[in-house]
């Protein structure tokens, strides 16, 4: 490991909007957060969280956009979350928090009903056929979503990938689900949401090389 992870690890541990549970603690569900996030928040505005935020970027730039909401950025990989933690220090940003976990542990970090919105952007497709269980819009994964999210609560998929895009309608359209919006290039068509004119490192990449980006916005029926 390079010494500059090792440097990005440790400041990470003295950051207090950066949360790294203990995989113990997740595997017996005994984290002490779950359940309280409003109080971590020290508010009772609506969560909305990122899954594999990667550097944060996303997470960032929506808190600064809607402040009125709380986000917490979800990734395994500390020194990706370490940029975006960064930011929330310097600029002083209360309603971002980070937790370094896989995403798997979904469960044992919020209780049911908790979360008002779920975004999960430019996620690995999982193209190989083995791997389908890995993809973060498969039924599986839908089903922890579901556990988490309020009633009125939504996904959103913003990707490159128009292999991961027809995959998820695909889903969708075969189980109890309401498509909200569905966009195969946010870019070249009009759109009304701002949110989706933020741009990653990544997204700014795929948008260089003319990669259509992608949108889906779909709900539970309950």
């Amino acid at each position: 490991m390079s010494r500059n992870k090792l440097i990005k690890f440790d400041l990470l541990k003295k950051m207090k909007h950066v949360i790294q549970p203990v995989r113990e603690e997740l595997l017996s569900d005994n984290f002490s957060l779950k359940g309280f996030w409003n109080k971590k928040f020290q508010n009772n505005n609506p969560i909305i969280v990122e899954l594999g935020c990667g550097k944060g970027e996303y997470t960032v730039n929506l808190a600064k956009m809607n402040p009125q909401f709380n986000y917490i950025g979800i990734d395994i990989k500390g020194s990706r979350i370490y940029s975006g933690a960064e930011i929330v220090r310097k600029e002083g940003l209360k309603n971002v928090f980070f937790v370094r976990t896989q995403i798997e542990y979904l469960l044992s970090i919020f209780d049911i009903n908790e979360i008002n919105e779920i975004w999960i952007t430019f996620p690995d497709p999982q193209i190989k056929f083995n791997r389908r269980k890995k993809r973060l819009t498969h039924p599986k994964m839908l089903e922890k979503y579901k556990v988490i999210l309020n009633h009125n609560g939504h996904i959103n998929l913003k990707t490159d990938s128009l292999f991961l895009h027809g995959y998820t309608l695909g889903v969708l359209q075969n189980g109890p689900y309401k498509i909200n919006v569905s966009c195969h290039d946010i870019y070249n068509n009009y759109h009304n949401d701002d949110r989706l004119n933020i741009k990653t490192f990544y997204e700014n990449k795929f948008l260089n090389n003319n990669q259509p980006i992608t949108f889906l916005s779909f709900s539970f029926i309950n």
